[in-house]
């Protein structure tokens, strides 16, 4: 008699032939829909206790993987980093900002103006968002025929020690830098 394969040896009504699809729990979004699977499978159809399990620990590894990188993305360490990021970003607007001068004649008297000419231009301050829905702009004031453009740092406070401005150089534009 030849060698049967393992899975037609378990009981097709017992559930152990899906105990190796648990790891597809692994892979954070995939495990959470494998798991979602196994976990009613091994409820409804096989009662498997072993199965449900297995299901709930592949659910349970995709929410704390995303988990850790929704509350790192939170911490002051992430925003230390994106802290270092920020004068590139910064620099982006300026150049915005003077080509809408050569443009119109004048500065625009808010950063939303900008967006008549690119519509996917970054303006809001990466490093003032706690949650998704707390969004803030950098901080942009027309002052006479020349701005101001800077970010308010790791403490959201404008004009503090940590502010971060654009760093370019001011002679040519009309870019003002005055940290206070």
């Amino acid at each position: 008699m030849p060698k049967l394969p393992p899975y037609i040896l378990t009981n097709p009504n017992s559930g152990r032939h899906l105990y190796r699809r648990g790891w597809l729990g692994l892979i954070p979004l995939i495990g959470l829909c494998v798991g979602i699977g196994l976990l009613l499978l091994g409820i409804v159809r096989y009662k498997d206790k072993k199965l449900i399990w297995i299901g709930i620990a592949a659910i349970f590894f995709t929410v704390a993987v995303y988990g850790s990188i929704i509350l790192y993305s939170n911490s002051d360490n992430a925003r230390k980093q994106w802290a270092s990021a920020e004068p590139g970003l910064l620099n982006n607007i300026v150049k915005d900002i003077e080509f809408y001068k050569l443009q119109r004649g004048q500065y625009p008297y808010n950063l939303n103006q900008l967006r008549q000419y690119d519509p996917y231009i970054l303006l809001t301050d990466p490093l003032s968002a706690r949650a998704l829905s707390e969004k803030k702009e950098y901080n942009y004031e027309k002052i006479d025929n020349r701005y101001t453009l800077f970010s308010s740092g790791i403490d959201k406070i404008p004009r503090t020690a940590d502010d971060i401005f654009p760093s370019v150089d001011t002679s040519n534009i009309g870019l003002i830098i005055s940290r206070r």
